[in-house]
């Protein structure tokens, strides 16, 4: 599940090139391709985040390590009033194992710990809304179709 795995947590102009590349190449990889949904995934909201990057490195191994887990989170009142969690992906090579559940919760201490315990607002894919409670969050109850898809906000109060 998160063995060899090593957490990167950066600002935007402290991504190298190659760290930017393979995170815009996953978001494309799920998000336009799997996802089959043709949206801007490039909003301009990507300098005013902190990333958050799952890179695997195998352990005693040449390979390079792999970009296997992303998120993007914001302090309040950039996406929402609450400090935001956004463009939650792993590669699908990688799921199964309960990396994405590994994921949020690094994603929520790294935001607290960059900005202080506090509310938590995303604004998630319907159908993963048992996965996002697992993690403290609770529908607001404001369904909206995006790019197609239906997402419905919520909220992870701090605790």
């Amino acid at each position: 599940m998160s063995e060899g795995l090593q957490w990167q947590w950066l600002r935007f102009d402290q991504l190298s090139r190659e760290q930017l590349y393979a995170l815009l190449r996953l978001r494309s990889e799920v998000f336009v391709v799997e996802q089959n949904c043709i949206f801007q995934d490039m909003d301009g909201l990507d300098a005013q985040a902190m990333h958050l990057l799952g890179v695997r490195v195998a352990v005693g191994s040449a390979q390079v390590p792999e970009l296997v887990a992303y998120v993007r989170c914001f302090p309040k009142g950039v996406t929402f009033d609450e400090a935001s969690i956004g463009r939650v992906v792993t590669r699908q090579s990688a799921r199964g194992g309960g990396l994405g559940h590994v994921l949020m919760a690094e994603a929520i201490r790294a935001l607290q710990q960059q900005w202080g315990a506090q509310p938590i607002r995303i604004g998630a894919q319907a159908h993963l809304q048992a996965f996002y409670e697992r993690h403290g969050f609770a529908d607001m109850g404001k369904p909206y179709v995006e790019d197609g898809i239906t997402h419905i906000e919520m909220v992870r109060q701090p605790g």
